[in-house]
């Protein structure tokens, strides 16, 4: 049952103690696995289910709320390189190598994820 302290994490409760008190044969835990399985899943689209409306709802509700997000994400990008590009560059231009692992890491999750998105959106509509 090591999957129940992965799932549940370091919160001060040994859940395998706590399962194996409850739960004395190999069917029951089988059992219990199964039932947990369903429940992360229905709570995955429960969670799903409301950001999806909660788009839904920004959507309906006019341009601003529409848009909030992509304008934030705009307005902190170009933030972020207009600090890194005249961060210490009086005199000559380079990018601190504090900044470059933050450029590779954004570059990756954007590209990534228009990508893969795009990709996931074209096999949904086939």
């Amino acid at each position: 049952m090591k999957f129940l302290s992965k799932l549940f994490g370091n919160i001060g409760l040994d859940v395998n103690k706590l399962v194996d008190n409850v739960v004395t044969t190999d069917e029951e835990r089988k059992t219990l696995k199964i039932k947990l399985k369903q429940v992360l899943a229905q709570a995955e689209g429960s969670a799903q289910e409301q950001v999806t409306r909660r788009w839904e709802a920004d959507a309906k509700a006019g341009w601003l709320p529409a848009n909030i997000r992509p304008l934030t994400l705009v307005f902190l990008t170009l933030v972020f390189v207009v600090i890194s590009m005249f961060d210490g560059n009086i005199g000559g231009f380079t990018i601190s190598p504090a900044y470059i692992p933050i450029y590779q890491t954004l570059l990756l999750c954007v590209y990534s994820a228009y990508f893969a998105g795009r990709s996931i959106e074209k096999i949904k509509n086939k």
